[in-house]
Parts: structure tokens; C-alpha cells; sequence
């Protein structure tokens, strides 16, 4: 099976969050996906074929760094691969990581390697006859759902109508993506004590601030308060955090496999959360298993996608404890780009070989903004 064609896809669809705050909200972070201020969801995937007709997708982080993830792609990652074999993917990938390492342990080139990683791994399962997760050694099995919510502007009223109506859908564990003391406690005292709470802060403060804020959290029994601290490597600045009690969890924007290697050697975390499309792919995430299991720190994929990387992150939350839940960016689509992007509080992972990817035809062609395809 040699990769004979190589495309690149990017795509943004329309989506509402429920009601959103006055897109004049003043918003300090407007490139994250969270963002009050976006109203189209990006997604960057990549569809190996082979020459015997396989095809195999992925994704790349992301979001507004995809013209650049798209460049790499299209310049350099993607002619790589062009012509080799899936027998020989483990070796090709080492040898991708050794050729491209002088262009950043993290960012756009790990970003592309990611897609095509989880586009290798879907080629690998499929032609093994499995879906990902029995591949990988876990089980075809439902999993449960945690809703990850945009930011809604720090309005605690706001905040605590989104969660109700959230919680009313059935989730019981919910992430807020705000940053004021006021609308998180506002959200904690909306919803029912058999609800769990995550906040995802996106390392607004300086380690001495992010300690005055998460003292001032203490008593909203909190699940994990994610990355309080900039820069994001300020390993010894988030154990100081975690020192207050508030349970922390970070590793999204740690600096590849490394960077979460050093996270852990820090202490600096409850909750580690590589993320599949930014860390290596399902290959990056295997490794970032095994340091966590070494370490004796909890894994909780971290996932903010709708495409293949939603999937791999499906697949690869079900080879984990049943106690982990797969998080899902619970927005409303104007158009689905594929059967499971309709969120309910579970989700029964397709039992079909690989990932189980299949988008529709015709969304896919109406909401592509920019593609490209390299073949022999």
C-alpha cells in the first residue's frame, strides 16, 4: 500500500453556541476557537489514498493557524510522504521528525505531521480489518460526552443560562471557557451538585495572579481548573497553582512530546491533556499515555475538533478507563460535515474498520474555502 495522492482540505462552517453574547464584546484571545467573536468553525484535514483505492483522513490544529498548518502541508509535510509505504509508516514518521525538527518542536509542521499521523493510523487499522480502538487494544464501547462550551464574555448571567440549558440536555460534566471569578461561580451555582465543572482559562495570568484567582476558587469543587498560567511553560509557576488545592490540568500547548514530558517531571498537573492534533497524532498520544501511566497522573484527551480529530480522540478515549469522557466542542452546525457530529450526552463509536470517518459528500464540497492535492 504506497500513498499515491495527498489532499488538503480545509473547511469552515457556520455554527451557533446557543445564544452568544454582542459580537462587540471586547475579547483579548479572538484567534482562539472559543472565541465569542467567531462564527465559523475551521477544520484542516488531510485524505491520504493509496494505490490500491484505500483512503485514509486526518486533522491538523488549527483553527486560524490553518493557512499556515495548510502551507506546511502542501510545501513540505505532504511531499514527504508522497510515495511511501504504509508498511514502513513507523519508520517514515521517525525519519519526518528528524528531517523537521529544526523547524520547531511544536507549531505548524508538528501540526501537519499530526494529520497525516492520524490519516497513517486509520490506513493501518482499516487494512488490519478493526476499528481504531480495538487496533489500539481497547473496546468498541460508548463513551460519555463532556460538553465544552465557547466562552460567553465572562456574563455570569449568561454563563449560568448556557449551563442550565446544557445540563438540561443531559451532560453532566461541562467546561466553561471564562475567565472572571464571578461568571464561573455563577455557572457552579446553576448547576446541580452531580455536576462536574471545568474551566478552561487559555493562560490568561502570571503564576502569582493565577494563585490569588484559583484561591478565590477553592470553593466551587471545581474538576480542573485548565492552563491558568502564561507562558504556558511555566512549569514551576503551575505547580505553585496546583499548591492551592484547586485541582490543575494543562498539556494542550505543551511543546510536543517533550514539553509534556517536562510538564509532568514538574508536577505541575492533576489532569494531563495532550492533544491529538497538535502533539504527533495517535502515535504522539500512545507515547503521551505512557508517560502519564509512568508519572501516575489521570489522561483526558484534549479535543476542540469536528473532523478526523474528533474521531482519533474518540477512539483513543475508548482504549482508556470508562471513568474518562470525551470532550466535544458543543456548538450547533449549520450543516454537519459528518452522521457524528449530532452530540448527545453519549456517542456509540462506529464499528467499522479505522476511524469510522465519513464525511458528506456534499458539505464537504460546499464548505471547502481552500484545498489542494499532491499525487505521483
Amino acid at each position: 500500500m504506497i500513498i499515491q495522492r495527498i489532499e488538503i482540505i480545509r473547511v469552515a462552517i457556520p455554527f451557533s453556541a446557543g445564544g452568544r453574547v454582542n459580537e462587540s464584546v471586547e475579547d483579548d484571545d479572538a484567534f482562539n476557537a472559543a472565541s465569542p467573536n467567531i462564527s465559523r468553525m475551521e477544520s484542516l484535514l488531510v485524505r491520504l489514498q493509496t494505490d490500491d483505492g484505500r483512503v485514509g483522513w486526518g486533522e491538523a490544529f488549527g483553527h486560524g493557524l490553518n493557512p499556515v498548518t495548510f502551507s506546511a502541508l502542501r510545501d513540505l509535510v505532504g511531499p514527504f510522504f508522497l510515495g511511501t509505504s504504509l508498511a514502513d509508516r513507523e519508520a517514515t514518521m521517525e525519519k519526518a521528525m528528524r528531517a523537521f525538527h529544526g523547524f520547531g518542536r511544536t507549531g505548524a509542521v508538528l501540526y501537519a505531521l499530526s494529520a497525516i499521523d492520524i490519516a497513517l493510523w486509520d490506513l493501518a487499522a482499516q487494512q488490519a480489518g478493526l476499528p481504531l480502538c480495538r487496533f489500539l487494544g481497547g473496546e468498541s464501547r460508548q463513551l460519555e460526552l463532556y460538553a465544552s462550551l465557547v466562552s460567553y464574555g465572562n456574563d455570569p448571567e449568561e454563563v449560568a443560562r448556557q449551563v442550565r440549558r446544557v445540563y438540561d440536555l443531559g451532560y453532566r460534566r461541562l467546561k466553561l471557557h471564562e475567565t472572571a471569578p464571578a461568571a464561573i461561580a455563577a455557572a457552579r451555582e446553576a448547576l446541580p451538585a452531580d455536576a462536574q465543572l471545568m474551566v478552561d482559562t487559555n493562560c490568561p495570568w502570571r503564576a502569582d495572579e493565577a494563585v490569588l484567582v484559583a484561591e478565590s476558587l477553592r470553593g466551587l469543587n471545581l474538576t480542573w481548573l485548565e492552563e491558568p498560567v502564561w507562558p504556558p511553560d511555566d512549569f514551576a509557576g503551575l505547580a505553585r497553582v496546583r499548591q492551592t488545592g484547586v485541582p490543575i490540568s494543562a498539556g494542550e500547548n505543551a511543546s510536543g512530546i517533550e514539553g509534556l514530558r517536562q510538564l509532568l517531571a514538574a508536577g505541575a498537573v492533576d489532569v494531563v491533556q495532550p492533544s491529538v492534533a497538535k502533539i504527533g497524532g495517535v502515535s504522539g498520544m500512545l507515547q503521551a499515555f505512557a508517560m502519564a501511566r509512568d508519572a501516575g497522573v489521570h489522561l483526558v484527551p484534549h479535543c476542540f475538533y469536528y473532523g478526523p480529530g474528533l474521531m482519533a480522540a474518540a477512539h483513543l478515549t475508548a482504549t482508556l478507563g470508562a471513568d474518562v469522557a470525551l470532550e466535544v466542542p458543543l456548538i450547533e452546525f449549520e450543516r454537519n460535515l459528518h452522521a457524528w457530529l449530532d452530540f448527545q450526552p453519549h456517542m456509540h463509536l462506529p464499528d467499522r474498520p479505522g476511524l469510522g470517518f465519513e464525511p458528506d459528500a456534499q458539505v464537504l464540497r460546499e464548505a471547502t474555502i481552500d484545498s489542494y492535492t499532491l499525487t505521483l
